[in-house]
């Protein structure tokens, strides 16, 4: 089976596209030719639709290489145009779940002020003080939602909401309030290596459509690995 044929799609409709991303897999191409979610929904939709020529899918938002979760695609230029805008006016809601370490606080609101630097051949979020002029201002809220015991050890699953969007924020964030997520060697995880799986999903998109200007609220929770059975109704807010 290909990975078109074993894309999940989620919504869909004449102007949106809102598709399950895989952990491992690119949001878009790069300089490594593997495969991207970009290019596997051009596909779907070239083979669906039986579609000659380029397909024109709009690339919304993007998530780590290592993320699962959540991706919506705009199919019309206009649907992109409106879509980005959402997101500049932070009117796009994407919520995360997380699995750190430790026994986390219940709930609590994270600020740092944080700057991507060149480490080692990578780039990667650094603690920053507020008068440094690179320096963007990052802001999360989270919400314990259960811990989890593995091996002797104790994990917390975090309902994140951000506020603001930089670059490896949620990884960065967490690992400074001394809950790194599970499997971020990256950020500070230090734990055994669980297949090379990254504690980070985007379950949620919750944004206004581009046309009907209805409500458009898309969810899907990850399973097994060491998240358990997670339901919808745990992560409603209070």
């Amino acid at each position: 089976m290909t990975a078109t044929e074993k894309l999940k799609v989620l919504f869909e409709d004449n102007h949106l596209l809102v598709v399950l991303k895989e952990p491992d897999v690119l949001s878009q191409g790069d300089a490594s030719g593997d495969p991207d979610m970009l290019g596997i929904a051009k596909e779907y939709i070239k083979n669906k639709y039986n579609k000659p020529g380029e397909v024109y899918l709009g690339l919304i938002h993007r998530l780590d290489r290592r993320v699962g979760g959540l991706m919506a695609f705009a199919k019309t230029s206009k649907a992109a145009g409106r879509l980005s805008r959402e997101i500049r006016e932070r009117q796009f809601k994407k919520e995360y779940v997380a699995l750190v370490t430790g026994d986390a606080p219940v709930s609590g609101m994270l600020t740092d002020y944080l700057v991507k630097v060149k480490r080692r051949g990578r780039i990667v979020a650094e603690a920053a003080s507020p008068e440094d002029r690179f320096a963007q201002k990052a802001v999360m809220n989270y919400r314990k939602i259960k811990t989890v015991r593995h091996d002797g050890k104790i994990f917390s699953v975090l309902l994140i909401n951000l506020v603001t969007g930089r670059y490896n924020q949620i990884r960065k964030q967490l690992a400074l309030a001394g809950h790194p997520i599970v499997g971020d060697f990256k950020y500070g995880y230090r734990g055994e290596n669980y297949d090379d799986r990254l504690g980070l999903f985007c379950w949620r998109l919750v944004f206004k459509h581009p046309t009907t200007k209805a409500i458009v609220d898309v969810k899907n929770l990850p399973s097994g690995w060491l998240w358990g059975n997670l339901e919808d109704d745990e992560f409603e807010h209070e």
